[in-house]
């Protein structure tokens, strides 16, 4: 029976008795959106535009036809200038010769006024068209960019995470997309303008070459001045980013755990870390405009001695009736339209360094392999019996810290086992190996007798359900958290789980009820309120191996009873291994197991253990007192549990 057909008013034993231990069925979702139609070369031995290149070619169709357009444009725009200095040549009558217009003169003049109206025509429509694709294509860049870096993210395995800051990781997902997006859309649209002014440099040769020349005397110290600009900004680009991203990792920290902050009146030393960090960001965005206001200046006015230069000597020409007034002019202008490519040219000198040291700090991450992945061969979990074998497991993290040491535990379907041990003596390590958020440094860890390194992760995190005992809730619906494994489900599914983690009661006086929204990681409800939906959540995806890592950590005693009373039901044939510190909890499990310092010390029933071995006594003393003090923490910070 599908859980969609279930009464509402079911028991929660029988609702997940029907439920069973679902079979494992890969589910691909047709998704709403279009995924990246390229991705980075993966080859680092290139350069970071070779690299980002698949991504662009992706997109070549719009690309090219705003290019082209852009062409066409600046391409009726040099010829502007040659059409006027040919009207003032040819259709204006001399002073000399006469003053006032010919017929002639006018239709001369009308002549050219049409060439240039059909100019001006062709120009707006091919600049309108071109900048509406250039826009498209630059938004597709930053759409796959964006897309492809938080793609990376989620296939990225949990030790990678234990050792960066989520601050560096939004500003590589946010800042640095869009600087590499500029560079690639903006880049080719000035070197088109590079090509028109060479157009434009030849249309002068061929009205004069000599007066050409001379005016080009500025271009190789301007090539010069790029090039010592160039290497510059790229240091100072690649601190303003970095330093960035440590303004960001700050902000998200401190509005992540401002709760924590206001407990502590930490308010004021927050800011002074924030304020130095600033200052430093500062530092480097000064250092940045004063590269700018050195050498952008003198790259974009270069050019315009070119227009003394014609002044001067073309001037002299003009006197001496060896060129013509318009011809003058026409120099005047092209020299004009020289500007706004130079101008630009140093404005992309200096964005093509940030977007190089924006792309390698994307790069950087997206060059990190995941540590978890699925072996060659691996198959699917199915038909889960929950047998599961912990063989002489070892584990260390990447910093060195040693976990486990030749623990070894046996599971045997349908039991259920509570690790009791001392802070930081392994229990929730073993949670985290078990699903393979880590993989074991040596030893085997199996389940139905298959290493669990041979199984799909997709698979073995589908049968394997873990709720932790520092519930992480998303800023949506009760309904949506609850129903996050599972967006399908029912509502009456829904409720029946939350009917089993004792939430049903307290969902049901909010506001909305299982519509209400939980605010920013659930911070609008108390800390056992956040665990029992987490309870729920896992209950509902009613896998056949649950682990619960402390998951009633926050739940005062009377809610903890009802939560068992129910569990005591829904553990029956299911594989379950409670890491625990009460008494209430322990007393679900078949068999304790002591842990200490990474080993199995003991092993027996609860009554067993407390008779024979005073290390299980003295754990669970300490325990209760550390339990207190934490309650009492919990209770200043967010008020009691309702």
């Amino acid at each position: 029976m599908r859980p969609s057909q279930l009464l509402l008013g079911q028991s929660t034993e029988t609702l997940f008795q029907d439920l069973g231990a679902r079979e494992f069925e890969p589910v691909v979702e047709a998704s709403l959106f279009e995924a990246p139609r390229a991705t980075i070369d993966p080859d680092a031995t290139k350069s970071w535009l070779k690299r980002s290149w698949p991504v662009v070619r992706a997109h070549r169709f719009f690309w090219v036809s705003s290019l082209v357009m852009s062409f066409i444009a600046l391409l009726t725009q040099v010829q502007i200038p040659r059409i006027i200095g040919q009207a003032i040549n040819q259709a204006l009558p001399a002073s000399s010769t006469t003053t006032s217009p010919t017929v002639q003169h006018l239709v001369s003049l009308s002549h050219f006024a049409v060439i240039l109206i059909v100019l001006i025509a062709v120009r707006e429509f091919s600049n309108y068209t071109g900048r509406r694709m250039l826009l498209t294509t630059a938004y597709s860049f930053e759409y796959d960019l964006r897309n492809i870096v938080y793609e990376h993210y989620m296939g990225l395995s949990f030790p990678f995470y234990d050792a960066v800051q989520v601050g560096q990781l939004i500003s590589r997902a946010n800042s640095d997309v869009r600087a590499v997006q500029q560079y690639l859309v903006m880049a080719p649209t000035v070197f088109v303008q590079c090509a028109v002014v060479l157009i434009a440099f030849a249309e002068m040769f061929s009205l004069n070459a000599q007066l050409t020349l001379i005016t080009m005397l500025s271009l190789p110290i301007t090539l010069i001045v790029g090039m010592i600009m160039r290497t510059k900004i790229f240091p100072v680009s690649w601190l303003i980013q970095a330093r960035l991203a440590e303004v960001a990792t700050i902000v998200e920290e401190n509005i992540s755990g401002v709760r924590v902050v206001k407990s502590f009146a930490a308010e004021q030393p927050e800011l002074t870390a924030l304020a130095s960090t600033a200052d430093r960001l500062q530092w480097a965005y000064i250092k940045d405009a004063d590269i700018r206001g050195t050498w952008a200046p003198m790259l974009e006015n270069l050019p315009r001695i070119g227009l003394a230069v014609i002044l001067l000597y073309g001037g002299a020409l003009a006197i001496r009736h060896q060129i013509g007034v318009g011809t003058l002019f026409t120099f005047q202008a092209y020299m004009l339209l020289f500007q706004p490519p130079f101008r630009q040219l140093g404005m992309i000198i200096m964005n093509g360094q940030r977007a190089a040291a924006s792309a390698k700090r994307i790069y950087e991450v997206l060059d990190h392999a995941p540590e978890i992945v699925d072996r060659p061969g691996a198959t699917d979990l199915r038909n889960c019996r929950g047998d599961v074998v912990f063989d002489d497991v070892t584990f260390t993290y990447a910093d060195g810290t040693p976990v486990l040491r030749n623990f070894s535990l046996s599971v045997a379907p349908g039991e259920t086992v509570a690790l009791v041990g001392r802070t930081g003596s392994g229990k929730s390590t073993v949670a985290r190996l078990l699903n393979r958020s880590y993989d074991v440094t040596s030893g085997v860890i199996t389940v139905d007798g298959i290493d669990i390194r041979d199984l799909t992760v997709a698979s073995l995190r589908a049968n394997v359900g873990i709720v932790l005992d520092e519930p992480f809730l998303f800023s949506d619906s009760v309904r949506d958290n609850i129903a996050y494994g599972r967006p399908d489900a029912a509502i009456e599914d829904v409720i029946a789980a939350a009917k089993a983690a004792d939430a049903d009661g307290f969902i049901s006086r909010l506001g909305d009820g299982y519509d209400t929204e939980v605010g920013e990681r659930g911070y609008n409800l108390s800390g056992g309120q956040r665990q029992r939906i987490a309870i729920a959540r896992t209950l509902l995806l009613n896998p056949p191996i649950l682990v619960l890592d402390d998951a009633t950590s926050a739940i005062d005693v009377q809610v903890e009873q009802r939560i068992h009373h129910a569990l005591g039901d829904l553990l029956t044939n299911r594989t379950t291994i409670i890491i625990a510190h009460r008494l209430a909890t322990i007393s679900l499990a078949d068999r304790v197991v002591l842990v200490e310092h990474g080993t199995v010390i003991a092993s027996g029933r609860h009554e067993e253990l407390l008779a024979t071995d005073p290390r299980y006594a003295e754990v669970l003393a300490r325990a209760a007192t550390e339990e207190e003090l934490d309650h009492q923490i919990e209770e200043t910070i967010q008020g009691p549990e309702l």
